[in-house]
């Protein structure tokens, strides 16, 4: 499955243990990570200016995510009905990358499902997500 993971998601993952390590690291063994450059670029800067991240250490993580994601190399923004116009170059990117499920904790995001081609879970909902199809 390709998977889009949310900055939201990479900042648990890289700073905390928990759920959102854990799909990081079931995406990264078993499906295909799709990123895209609105969320490096937003990673970068939560993890240097609000978790005051060393910058060395901030661009180990990015050329780490660089070297094992898809990231589309050009995501024309899609007319989407979305509530937050900025989501719409996330979604955008998630669709160039062909992902077919956006992995985020954000409310206004998870809310836009409906108006989208693909599935939009909490880190939860991606576990109960991949029980399901392991057990069809």
């Amino acid at each position: 499955m390709r998977v889009f993971l949310d900055t939201n998601v990479l900042v648990g993952a890289f700073l905390t243990r928990g759920i959102c390590e854990d799909v990081l690291n079931v995406v990264l063994a078993e499906h295909q990570l799709v990123l895209g450059e609105s969320v490096l670029t937003e990673l970068r800067r939560v993890l240097e200016k609000k978790m005051r991240m060393d910058p060395e250490l901030a661009d180990e993580a990015l050329a780490f995510l660089r070297r094992e994601a898809m990231i589309p190399s050009s995501a024309p923004s899609l007319p989407l009905p979305v509530r937050d116009p900025d989501d719409v170059v996330l979604f955008s990117e998630a669709i160039a990358g062909l992902a077919e499920v956006v992995v985020t904790g954000d409310g206004d995001i998870l809310e836009a499902e409906e108006a989208l081609p693909l599935s939009v879970v909490t880190p939860r909902g991606f576990w109960k997500l991949i029980l399901r199809r392991g057990r069809s």
